[in-house]
Protein backbone atom coordinates (compact mmCIF):
# COMPACT_ATOMS: atom_id res chain seq x y z
CA UNK A 1 0.00 0.00 0.00
CA UNK A 2 1.24 3.48 -0.87
CA UNK A 3 2.05 5.78 2.09
CA UNK A 4 -0.48 8.52 2.78
CA UNK A 5 2.08 11.22 2.19
CA UNK A 6 2.84 9.82 -1.24
CA UNK A 7 -0.84 9.75 -2.11
CA UNK A 8 -1.22 13.35 -1.02
CA UNK A 9 1.78 14.43 -3.05
CA UNK A 10 0.40 12.89 -6.22
CA UNK A 11 -3.13 14.22 -5.81
CA UNK A 12 -2.33 17.69 -4.48
CA UNK A 13 -3.11 20.38 -7.06
CA UNK A 14 -0.18 22.25 -8.57
CA UNK A 15 0.75 25.41 -6.75
CA UNK A 16 -0.18 28.73 -8.29
CA UNK A 17 2.91 30.49 -9.64
CA UNK A 18 1.28 33.88 -9.07
CA UNK A 19 0.86 33.01 -5.38
CA UNK A 20 4.66 33.17 -4.93
CA UNK A 21 6.85 36.29 -4.85
CA UNK A 22 9.14 34.75 -7.48
CA UNK A 23 6.22 34.07 -9.80
CA UNK A 24 4.97 37.64 -9.52
CA UNK A 25 8.46 38.95 -10.26
CA UNK A 26 8.66 36.72 -13.34
CA UNK A 27 5.35 38.14 -14.59
CA UNK A 28 6.57 41.71 -14.05
CA UNK A 29 9.79 40.89 -15.91
CA UNK A 30 8.01 39.35 -18.90
CA UNK A 31 5.55 42.25 -19.05
CA UNK A 32 8.53 44.63 -19.07
CA UNK A 33 9.77 42.83 -22.20
CA UNK A 34 6.39 43.35 -23.84
CA UNK A 35 6.24 47.00 -22.83
CA UNK A 36 9.78 47.65 -24.04
CA UNK A 37 9.15 46.16 -27.47
CA UNK A 38 5.73 47.75 -27.98
CA UNK A 39 6.77 51.20 -26.77
CA UNK A 40 9.65 51.32 -29.26
CA UNK A 41 7.22 51.07 -32.16
CA UNK A 42 5.81 54.53 -31.34
CA UNK A 43 8.34 56.34 -29.13
CA UNK A 44 10.25 57.80 -32.09
CA UNK A 45 7.22 59.39 -33.81
CA UNK A 46 7.20 62.67 -31.87
CA UNK A 47 11.00 62.96 -32.16
CA UNK A 48 11.09 62.69 -35.97
CA UNK A 49 11.35 66.47 -36.70
CA UNK A 50 14.34 66.80 -34.36
CA UNK A 51 16.00 63.72 -35.87
CA UNK A 52 15.50 65.17 -39.36
CA UNK A 53 17.10 68.50 -38.42
CA UNK A 54 20.00 66.98 -36.48
CA UNK A 55 21.00 64.18 -38.87
CA UNK A 56 19.93 65.68 -42.19
CA UNK A 57 17.28 63.14 -43.16
CA UNK A 58 15.48 63.48 -46.46
CA UNK A 59 11.68 63.42 -46.34
CA UNK A 60 11.59 59.88 -47.76
CA UNK A 61 14.48 58.69 -45.62
CA UNK A 62 12.83 59.85 -42.39
CA UNK A 63 9.98 57.33 -42.70
CA UNK A 64 12.50 54.52 -42.23
CA UNK A 65 13.07 55.48 -38.60
CA UNK A 66 9.64 54.10 -37.57
CA UNK A 67 9.27 51.74 -40.53
CA UNK A 68 12.69 50.09 -40.23
CA UNK A 69 11.76 48.73 -36.80
CA UNK A 70 8.40 47.53 -38.08
CA UNK A 71 10.02 45.84 -41.08
CA UNK A 72 12.47 43.57 -39.26
CA UNK A 73 10.21 43.12 -36.24
CA UNK A 74 7.48 41.59 -38.38
CA UNK A 75 9.85 39.90 -40.82
CA UNK A 76 11.83 37.88 -38.28
CA UNK A 77 9.00 37.13 -35.83
CA UNK A 78 8.22 33.56 -36.96
CA UNK A 79 11.91 32.69 -37.00
CA UNK A 80 12.32 34.10 -33.48
CA UNK A 81 9.40 32.09 -32.14
CA UNK A 82 10.48 28.77 -33.57
CA UNK A 83 14.09 29.32 -32.50
CA UNK A 84 12.86 29.82 -28.93
CA UNK A 85 11.00 26.50 -29.08
CA UNK A 86 14.05 24.67 -30.43
CA UNK A 87 16.98 26.26 -28.57
CA UNK A 88 15.30 27.34 -25.34
CA UNK A 89 13.27 30.40 -24.41
CA UNK A 90 15.62 31.96 -21.87
CA UNK A 91 18.73 31.93 -24.10
CA UNK A 92 16.77 33.41 -27.01
CA UNK A 93 15.30 36.07 -24.71
CA UNK A 94 18.81 36.96 -23.53
CA UNK A 95 20.23 37.02 -27.05
CA UNK A 96 17.38 39.15 -28.43
CA UNK A 97 17.57 41.60 -25.52
CA UNK A 98 21.34 41.98 -25.94
CA UNK A 99 20.95 42.74 -29.65
CA UNK A 100 18.14 45.18 -28.86
CA UNK A 101 20.29 46.99 -26.29
CA UNK A 102 23.35 47.22 -28.56
CA UNK A 103 21.22 48.58 -31.42
CA UNK A 104 19.64 51.13 -29.06
CA UNK A 105 23.08 52.34 -27.97
CA UNK A 106 24.23 52.67 -31.59
CA UNK A 107 21.07 54.58 -32.47
CA UNK A 108 21.42 56.92 -29.52
CA UNK A 109 24.99 57.77 -30.55
CA UNK A 110 24.30 57.92 -34.29
CA UNK A 111 25.85 60.81 -36.21
CA UNK A 112 24.38 60.00 -39.62
CA UNK A 113 20.91 59.13 -40.88
CA UNK A 114 22.09 55.76 -42.23
CA UNK A 115 23.45 54.64 -38.86
CA UNK A 116 20.18 55.52 -37.10
CA UNK A 117 18.10 53.57 -39.64
CA UNK A 118 20.47 50.59 -39.35
CA UNK A 119 20.08 50.74 -35.57
CA UNK A 120 16.29 50.68 -35.90
CA UNK A 121 16.55 47.63 -38.16
CA UNK A 122 18.71 45.96 -35.51
CA UNK A 123 16.23 46.84 -32.77
CA UNK A 124 13.49 45.16 -34.78
CA UNK A 125 15.48 41.93 -35.15
CA UNK A 126 16.21 41.88 -31.42
CA UNK A 127 12.56 42.50 -30.57
CA UNK A 128 11.47 39.73 -32.96
CA UNK A 129 13.43 37.24 -30.86
CA UNK A 130 12.62 38.77 -27.45
CA UNK A 131 8.86 38.95 -27.73
CA UNK A 132 7.84 35.39 -28.73
CA UNK A 133 10.36 33.97 -26.26
CA UNK A 134 8.86 36.06 -23.46
CA UNK A 135 5.23 35.30 -24.35
CA UNK A 136 5.89 31.57 -24.62
CA UNK A 137 7.65 31.70 -21.23
CA UNK A 138 4.54 33.35 -19.83
CA UNK A 139 2.09 30.79 -21.22
CA UNK A 140 4.20 27.83 -20.06
CA UNK A 141 4.97 29.29 -16.61
CA UNK A 142 1.48 30.41 -15.60
CA UNK A 143 -0.94 27.52 -16.11
CA UNK A 144 -2.50 26.87 -12.70
CA UNK A 145 -6.18 27.76 -12.30
CA UNK A 146 -6.75 31.36 -13.33
CA UNK A 147 -3.03 32.18 -13.45
CA UNK A 148 -2.89 32.08 -17.24
CA UNK A 149 -5.90 34.39 -17.67
CA UNK A 150 -4.42 36.92 -15.22
CA UNK A 151 -0.94 36.71 -16.74
CA UNK A 152 -2.21 37.04 -20.30
CA UNK A 153 -4.37 39.94 -19.16
CA UNK A 154 -1.31 41.75 -17.82
CA UNK A 155 0.60 40.99 -21.04
CA UNK A 156 -2.23 42.15 -23.28
CA UNK A 157 -2.50 45.38 -21.32
CA UNK A 158 1.17 46.06 -22.04
CA UNK A 159 0.48 46.06 -25.78
CA UNK A 160 -2.07 48.85 -25.50
CA UNK A 161 -0.14 50.75 -22.85
CA UNK A 162 3.07 50.58 -24.88
CA UNK A 163 1.44 52.07 -27.97
CA UNK A 164 0.07 55.06 -26.03
CA UNK A 165 2.97 55.48 -23.61
CA UNK A 166 5.47 55.52 -26.49
CA UNK A 167 4.08 58.82 -27.73
CA UNK A 168 3.97 60.20 -24.17
CA UNK A 169 7.57 59.22 -23.40
CA UNK A 170 8.73 60.36 -26.82
CA UNK A 171 7.40 63.85 -26.19
CA UNK A 172 8.85 64.09 -22.68
CA UNK A 173 12.29 62.85 -23.73
CA UNK A 174 12.49 64.91 -26.92
CA UNK A 175 11.82 68.21 -25.16
CA UNK A 176 13.79 67.13 -22.09
CA UNK A 177 17.22 65.54 -22.54
CA UNK A 178 16.81 65.34 -26.33
CA UNK A 179 15.75 62.94 -29.08
CA UNK A 180 18.72 60.61 -28.55
CA UNK A 181 17.17 59.48 -25.29
CA UNK A 182 14.24 57.86 -27.06
CA UNK A 183 16.90 55.28 -27.98
CA UNK A 184 19.17 55.42 -24.93
CA UNK A 185 16.29 55.00 -22.47
CA UNK A 186 16.12 51.36 -23.58
CA UNK A 187 19.50 50.55 -22.02
CA UNK A 188 18.53 50.52 -18.32
CA UNK A 189 15.32 48.65 -19.12
CA UNK A 190 17.23 46.05 -21.15
CA UNK A 191 19.73 45.68 -18.29
CA UNK A 192 16.87 44.92 -15.89
CA UNK A 193 15.54 42.28 -18.33
CA UNK A 194 18.94 40.63 -18.70
CA UNK A 195 19.68 40.49 -14.97
CA UNK A 196 16.13 39.46 -14.12
CA UNK A 197 16.04 36.68 -16.73
CA UNK A 198 19.28 35.15 -15.42
CA UNK A 199 18.16 35.32 -11.78
CA UNK A 200 14.46 34.44 -12.08
CA UNK A 201 14.04 32.13 -15.11
CA UNK A 202 15.38 28.58 -15.19
CA UNK A 203 17.87 27.81 -17.95
CA UNK A 204 16.02 25.75 -20.54
CA UNK A 205 18.83 25.67 -23.08
CA UNK A 206 18.46 22.91 -25.64
CA UNK A 207 20.73 21.58 -28.34
CA UNK A 208 18.64 21.15 -31.44
CA UNK A 209 19.99 18.99 -34.24
CA UNK A 210 20.62 20.79 -37.51
CA UNK A 211 18.06 18.51 -39.16
CA UNK A 212 15.31 19.85 -36.85
CA UNK A 213 15.81 23.43 -38.05
CA UNK A 214 13.61 24.31 -41.00
CA UNK A 215 16.05 26.39 -43.05
CA UNK A 216 13.88 26.56 -46.23
CA UNK A 217 10.88 27.59 -44.13
CA UNK A 218 12.95 30.22 -42.30
CA UNK A 219 14.22 31.72 -45.56
CA UNK A 220 10.79 31.72 -47.24
CA UNK A 221 8.83 33.11 -44.28
CA UNK A 222 11.37 35.79 -43.41
CA UNK A 223 11.82 36.79 -47.05
CA UNK A 224 8.06 36.87 -47.67
CA UNK A 225 7.30 38.92 -44.55
CA UNK A 226 10.17 41.35 -45.19
CA UNK A 227 9.08 41.91 -48.79
CA UNK A 228 5.41 42.29 -47.86
CA UNK A 229 6.00 44.81 -45.05
CA UNK A 230 8.53 46.72 -47.18
CA UNK A 231 6.07 46.92 -50.08
CA UNK A 232 3.25 48.11 -47.81
CA UNK A 233 5.47 50.76 -46.25
CA UNK A 234 6.54 52.09 -49.65
CA UNK A 235 3.13 51.85 -51.35
CA UNK A 236 1.87 55.33 -50.32
CA UNK A 237 4.99 56.90 -51.90
CA UNK A 238 5.26 54.94 -55.15
CA UNK A 239 1.51 54.41 -55.66
CA UNK A 240 -0.74 51.40 -55.16
CA UNK A 241 -1.07 50.82 -58.88
CA UNK A 242 2.66 51.06 -59.58
CA UNK A 243 4.42 48.02 -61.02
CA UNK A 244 6.78 48.07 -58.03
CA UNK A 245 3.90 47.74 -55.57
CA UNK A 246 2.01 45.09 -57.53
CA UNK A 247 5.21 43.13 -58.14
CA UNK A 248 6.22 43.38 -54.48
CA UNK A 249 2.87 42.14 -53.19
CA UNK A 250 2.79 39.33 -55.77
CA UNK A 251 6.36 38.30 -54.93
CA UNK A 252 5.66 38.33 -51.20
CA UNK A 253 2.49 36.26 -51.59
CA UNK A 254 4.38 33.82 -53.80
CA UNK A 255 7.07 33.36 -51.13
CA UNK A 256 4.45 32.89 -48.40
CA UNK A 257 2.50 30.34 -50.48
CA UNK A 258 5.75 28.46 -51.06
CA UNK A 259 6.36 28.65 -47.30
CA UNK A 260 2.99 27.03 -46.59
CA UNK A 261 3.72 24.23 -49.09
CA UNK A 262 7.11 23.59 -47.49
CA UNK A 263 5.57 23.55 -44.01
CA UNK A 264 2.92 21.02 -45.06
CA UNK A 265 5.59 18.57 -46.15
CA UNK A 266 8.35 19.33 -43.66
CA UNK A 267 9.13 16.96 -40.81
CA UNK A 268 10.13 19.82 -38.45
CA UNK A 269 8.24 22.89 -39.72
CA UNK A 270 9.06 26.43 -38.66
CA UNK A 271 5.32 27.06 -38.25
CA UNK A 272 3.51 23.83 -37.33
CA UNK A 273 0.32 24.08 -39.38
CA UNK A 274 -1.44 22.03 -36.72
CA UNK A 275 -1.60 25.31 -34.79
CA UNK A 276 -4.14 26.59 -37.30
CA UNK A 277 -6.39 23.64 -36.49
CA UNK A 278 -6.78 24.89 -32.91
CA UNK A 279 -10.31 26.22 -32.68
CA UNK A 280 -10.52 29.98 -33.05
CA UNK A 281 -6.76 30.62 -33.26
CA UNK A 282 -6.77 31.79 -36.89
CA UNK A 283 -9.73 34.09 -36.21
CA UNK A 284 -7.95 35.55 -33.17
CA UNK A 285 -4.88 36.35 -35.26
CA UNK A 286 -6.92 37.96 -38.04
CA UNK A 287 -8.83 39.97 -35.42
CA UNK A 288 -5.48 41.16 -34.06
CA UNK A 289 -4.25 42.09 -37.54
CA UNK A 290 -7.36 44.08 -38.53
CA UNK A 291 -7.77 45.71 -35.11
CA UNK A 292 -4.14 46.81 -34.88
CA UNK A 293 -4.39 48.31 -38.37
CA UNK A 294 -7.07 50.66 -37.02
CA UNK A 295 -5.37 51.43 -33.71
CA UNK A 296 -1.88 52.19 -35.08
CA UNK A 297 -3.30 54.46 -37.78
CA UNK A 298 -5.33 56.35 -35.20
CA UNK A 299 -2.23 57.15 -33.11
CA UNK A 300 -0.30 58.17 -36.23
CA UNK A 301 -2.92 60.59 -37.58
CA UNK A 302 -3.84 62.13 -34.24
CA UNK A 303 -0.16 62.85 -33.56
CA UNK A 304 0.12 64.61 -36.93
CA UNK A 305 -3.12 66.51 -36.25
CA UNK A 306 -1.95 67.77 -32.86
CA UNK A 307 1.49 68.83 -34.08
CA UNK A 308 0.78 70.07 -37.62
CA UNK A 309 -2.74 71.48 -37.27
CA UNK A 310 -3.10 72.47 -33.62
CA UNK A 311 0.58 73.38 -33.27
CA UNK A 312 1.23 71.29 -30.16
CA UNK A 313 4.81 70.93 -28.97
CA UNK A 314 6.29 67.42 -28.65
CA UNK A 315 5.81 67.39 -24.88
CA UNK A 316 2.21 68.64 -25.11
CA UNK A 317 1.47 66.02 -27.75
CA UNK A 318 2.88 63.32 -25.51
CA UNK A 319 0.92 64.50 -22.48
CA UNK A 320 -2.27 64.49 -24.54
CA UNK A 321 -2.03 60.69 -24.54
CA UNK A 322 -1.79 60.42 -20.75
CA UNK A 323 -5.54 59.69 -20.37
CA UNK A 324 -5.13 56.91 -22.93
CA UNK A 325 -2.53 55.15 -20.80
CA UNK A 326 -4.83 55.47 -17.77
CA UNK A 327 -7.83 54.17 -19.72
CA UNK A 328 -5.94 51.24 -21.20
CA UNK A 329 -4.52 50.37 -17.77
CA UNK A 330 -8.00 50.42 -16.22
CA UNK A 331 -9.48 48.27 -18.99
CA UNK A 332 -6.56 45.83 -18.85
CA UNK A 333 -7.11 45.43 -15.10
CA UNK A 334 -10.84 44.76 -15.41
CA UNK A 335 -10.80 42.57 -18.52
CA UNK A 336 -9.32 39.37 -16.97
CA UNK A 337 -12.25 39.28 -14.53
CA UNK A 338 -14.72 39.70 -17.38
CA UNK A 339 -12.96 36.98 -19.35
CA UNK A 340 -13.20 34.66 -16.35
CA UNK A 341 -16.96 35.22 -16.19
CA UNK A 342 -18.15 35.48 -19.78
CA UNK A 343 -15.17 34.38 -21.91
CA UNK A 344 -13.02 36.18 -24.43
CA UNK A 345 -15.36 36.36 -27.42
CA UNK A 346 -17.96 38.83 -26.07
CA UNK A 347 -15.18 40.94 -24.55
CA UNK A 348 -13.33 41.22 -27.88
CA UNK A 349 -16.51 42.05 -29.80
CA UNK A 350 -17.66 44.67 -27.30
CA UNK A 351 -14.16 46.12 -26.94
CA UNK A 352 -13.69 46.48 -30.70
CA UNK A 353 -17.07 48.20 -31.07
CA UNK A 354 -16.35 50.57 -28.18
CA UNK A 355 -12.95 51.38 -29.72
CA UNK A 356 -14.61 51.96 -33.10
CA UNK A 357 -17.02 54.43 -31.49
CA UNK A 358 -14.09 56.29 -29.92
CA UNK A 359 -12.18 56.51 -33.20
CA UNK A 360 -15.36 57.66 -34.98
CA UNK A 361 -15.66 60.48 -32.43
CA UNK A 362 -12.04 61.46 -33.17
CA UNK A 363 -12.82 61.49 -36.90
CA UNK A 364 -14.84 64.68 -36.30
CA UNK A 365 -11.99 66.86 -34.96
CA UNK A 366 -12.17 70.43 -36.36
CA UNK A 367 -9.30 72.57 -37.61
CA UNK A 368 -9.42 74.76 -34.50
CA UNK A 369 -10.14 71.85 -32.18
CA UNK A 370 -10.16 71.90 -28.39
CA UNK A 371 -8.47 69.11 -26.47
CA UNK A 372 -11.15 68.87 -23.77
CA UNK A 373 -14.18 68.80 -26.08
CA UNK A 374 -12.86 67.36 -29.35
CA UNK A 375 -10.03 64.99 -28.41
CA UNK A 376 -10.41 63.81 -24.81
CA UNK A 377 -13.85 62.08 -25.06
CA UNK A 378 -12.85 60.03 -28.10
CA UNK A 379 -9.45 59.16 -26.62
CA UNK A 380 -10.99 57.87 -23.38
CA UNK A 381 -13.65 55.78 -25.15
CA UNK A 382 -11.08 54.37 -27.56
CA UNK A 383 -8.67 53.54 -24.71
CA UNK A 384 -11.25 51.45 -22.88
CA UNK A 385 -11.90 49.42 -26.01
CA UNK A 386 -8.20 49.12 -26.83
CA UNK A 387 -7.30 47.68 -23.43
CA UNK A 388 -10.11 45.14 -23.57
CA UNK A 389 -9.31 43.99 -27.11
CA UNK A 390 -5.59 43.43 -26.57
CA UNK A 391 -6.08 41.50 -23.33
CA UNK A 392 -8.89 39.28 -24.62
CA UNK A 393 -7.32 38.59 -28.04
CA UNK A 394 -4.03 37.57 -26.42
CA UNK A 395 -5.91 35.16 -24.16
CA UNK A 396 -8.01 33.72 -27.00
CA UNK A 397 -4.99 33.26 -29.28
CA UNK A 398 -3.13 31.22 -26.66
CA UNK A 399 -6.02 29.02 -25.55
CA UNK A 400 -5.36 25.34 -26.21
CA UNK A 401 -1.81 25.85 -27.54
CA UNK A 402 0.52 22.95 -26.57
CA UNK A 403 3.56 23.96 -24.52
CA UNK A 404 6.04 22.79 -27.16
CA UNK A 405 4.47 25.13 -29.73
CA UNK A 406 4.01 28.16 -27.47
CA UNK A 407 6.85 30.08 -29.13
CA UNK A 408 5.40 29.60 -32.61
CA UNK A 409 1.93 30.63 -31.43
CA UNK A 410 3.35 33.73 -29.77
CA UNK A 411 5.28 34.61 -32.91
CA UNK A 412 2.20 34.14 -35.09
CA UNK A 413 0.14 36.50 -32.92
CA UNK A 414 2.81 39.18 -32.86
CA UNK A 415 3.55 38.83 -36.57
CA UNK A 416 -0.15 39.51 -37.13
CA UNK A 417 0.20 42.65 -35.06
CA UNK A 418 3.21 43.97 -36.96
CA UNK A 419 1.69 43.16 -40.34
CA UNK A 420 -1.52 44.87 -39.23
CA UNK A 421 0.40 48.00 -38.26
CA UNK A 422 2.14 48.15 -41.63
CA UNK A 423 -1.07 47.42 -43.52
CA UNK A 424 -3.03 50.07 -41.63
CA UNK A 425 -0.46 52.81 -42.13
CA UNK A 426 -0.14 52.00 -45.84
CA UNK A 427 -3.88 51.92 -46.54
CA UNK A 428 -4.95 54.85 -44.39
CA UNK A 429 -2.06 57.08 -45.45
CA UNK A 430 -3.22 56.61 -49.03
CA UNK A 431 -6.81 57.41 -47.99
CA UNK A 432 -5.75 60.57 -46.13
CA UNK A 433 -3.42 61.76 -48.88
CA UNK A 434 -6.04 61.28 -51.59
CA UNK A 435 -8.65 63.22 -49.65
CA UNK A 436 -6.24 66.04 -48.79
CA UNK A 437 -5.16 66.41 -52.42
CA UNK A 438 -8.78 66.57 -53.58
CA UNK A 439 -9.53 69.30 -51.04
CA UNK A 440 -6.42 71.27 -52.02
CA UNK A 441 -7.46 71.11 -55.67
CA UNK A 442 -10.82 72.47 -54.56
CA UNK A 443 -8.87 75.43 -53.03
CA UNK A 444 -9.40 74.47 -49.40
CA UNK A 445 -7.11 76.04 -46.83
CA UNK A 446 -4.08 73.73 -46.21
CA UNK A 447 -4.88 72.99 -42.58
CA UNK A 448 -8.51 72.31 -43.46
CA UNK A 449 -7.43 70.01 -46.30
CA UNK A 450 -5.05 68.13 -44.01
CA UNK A 451 -7.74 67.74 -41.36
CA UNK A 452 -10.18 66.51 -44.00
CA UNK A 453 -7.70 63.81 -44.95
CA UNK A 454 -7.40 62.79 -41.29
CA UNK A 455 -11.21 62.61 -41.04
CA UNK A 456 -11.44 60.17 -43.92
CA UNK A 457 -8.56 58.02 -42.64
CA UNK A 458 -9.95 57.85 -39.09
CA UNK A 459 -13.38 56.85 -40.36
CA UNK A 460 -11.76 54.05 -42.33
CA UNK A 461 -9.85 53.01 -39.18
CA UNK A 462 -13.15 52.89 -37.26
CA UNK A 463 -14.60 50.70 -40.01
CA UNK A 464 -11.66 48.30 -39.62
CA UNK A 465 -12.39 48.02 -35.90
CA UNK A 466 -16.01 47.18 -36.64
CA UNK A 467 -14.79 44.50 -39.05
CA UNK A 468 -12.51 43.15 -36.31
CA UNK A 469 -15.56 42.82 -34.04
CA UNK A 470 -17.35 40.69 -36.63
CA UNK A 471 -14.28 38.50 -37.22
CA UNK A 472 -13.98 38.03 -33.44
CA UNK A 473 -17.29 36.14 -33.49
CA UNK A 474 -15.25 33.21 -34.89
CA UNK A 475 -12.67 33.21 -32.06
CA UNK A 476 -12.66 30.67 -29.23
CA UNK A 477 -14.63 31.79 -26.18
CA UNK A 478 -11.78 31.05 -23.78
CA UNK A 479 -12.39 31.69 -20.09
CA UNK A 480 -10.96 30.66 -16.75
CA UNK A 481 -12.32 27.10 -16.92
CA UNK A 482 -11.30 26.57 -20.54
CA UNK A 483 -7.87 28.07 -19.90
CA UNK A 484 -7.29 25.65 -17.04
CA UNK A 485 -8.28 22.69 -19.17
CA UNK A 486 -6.14 23.77 -22.12
CA UNK A 487 -3.18 24.34 -19.84
CA UNK A 488 -3.57 20.85 -18.38
CA UNK A 489 -3.72 19.49 -21.91
CA UNK A 490 -0.60 21.44 -22.84
CA UNK A 491 1.26 20.07 -19.83
CA UNK A 492 0.27 16.51 -20.62
CA UNK A 493 1.33 16.94 -24.25
CA UNK A 494 4.67 18.30 -23.10
CA UNK A 495 5.14 15.47 -20.60
CA UNK A 496 4.33 12.82 -23.19
CA UNK A 497 6.84 14.34 -25.61
CA UNK A 498 9.57 14.03 -23.01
Amino acid sequence: MQPASAVESTTAPPRSALATPRGRLVLVLLCLVAFLDFVDASIVNVALPEMRDDLGFSVQGLQWVPSGYLLTYGGFMLLGGRTADLLGRRPILLAGTTLFAVASLIGGLATTAGVLVAARLGQGVGAAFMLPAALSLLTTTFHHGTDRTKALGAWGGMAGLGSAAGVLFGGLLTEGPGWRWVMLVNLPAAAVVLVGAVRLIDDDRRTARASTFDLPGALLSTGGMLLLVFTLVKAPDVGWGAARTIGGVAGALGLLVAFILVERRGEHPLLPLSLLHIRGLAAANVTQLIGVAGFIAMFFFLTLYMQNVLGYSPIRTGLAYLPVTVGVGFAAGVTPRLVGRIGTRPVIVAGALVAAAGVALLARVPVNGSYLTDLLPGLVVMALGLGAVFVAVTTAANAGVPADKAGSAAALLNASQQLGGALGLAIFTAVATSRTEDLLQAHSEPHAAMTGGFHRALLAAAAFLVAAAFIALRTANAGAHQESLSAASSMSDSDSST
